[in-house]
């Protein structure tokens, strides 16, 4: 059934919502498993959607913090070296396009050089504000990542629409304030206003005042 939103901006997750960079993070988190005697079935289940060194404070509680830190700097590097199955979610090079003239950000657990590798080699325009990981002190789920995105566009957070995949990107949304479209198979179940298999049925309007957003 057709469902229809209006908003000041849009909020864009980046991994599982406009880039597939399935393949690249399972294949690195599963060898960071392995390496440390963690069970893969519940890395998977953990790191989508977080920062690293979030995510090894969850799996590995008792380890200095400070080896988390070094070691999701070196997953980051290697993260953004490796775009091996890289690739663009359906429709969200028209999303993008759609959203050009409107106020809209990026908001993502990647820092600045790996968003940078994965929508390069997605094919995808980078928007012009983002929120990456250097820009946040915590991450998703916490909302501290797209409150500061509604900040710089000076949008109110009830007015703003976030486009997410994970299960702690949409709590993130939810705690802002926001309304979440959910997008992938990830997406569902998590209060989420619709969830979507992947872009393609986004209509994205800026005619007139404020966003319209129709998904069909």
């Amino acid at each position: 059934m057709p469902q229809t939103f209006t908003a000041d901006a849009v909020l864009l997750d980046m991994d599982g919502t406009l880039v597939d960079s399935t393949a690249v993070v399972e294949r690195l988190w599963l060898e960071w498993a392995q390496r440390h005697d963690v069970d893969a079935d519940e890395v998977l289940a953990v790191v989508h959607g977080r920062q690293g060194h979030e995510s090894m404070a969850i799996l590995l509680p008792a380890r200095d913090p400070a080896i988390n830190a070094a070691e999701n700097a070196e997953l980051l590097a290697a993260e953004s070296a490796d775009t091996d199955g890289v690739v663009a979610i359906a429709g969200a090079a028209e999303l993008l396009a759609a959203t050009v003239d409107a106020p809209h950000a990026l908001v993502t657990s990647a820092d600045e050089r790996l968003a940078a590798s994965r929508m390069g080699a997605a094919g995808l325009r980078m928007p012009v504000v983002r929120v990456t990981a250097e820009h946040v002190s915590r991450s998703k789920p916490d909302p501290e990542g797209f409150l500061r995105a509604a900040t710089l566009l000076g949008v109110q957070p009830s007015r703003c629409v976030v486009f997410e995949d994970s299960e702690t990107g949409i709590a993130a949304g939810l705690a802002a304030g926001m309304t979440v479209i959910g997008v992938g198979p990830r997406a569902a179940g998590h209060g989420a206003a619709a969830v979507m298999p992947d872009l393609t049925s986004v209509q994205i309007s800026t005619a007139g005042s404020g966003i319209r957003i129709a998904l069909t």
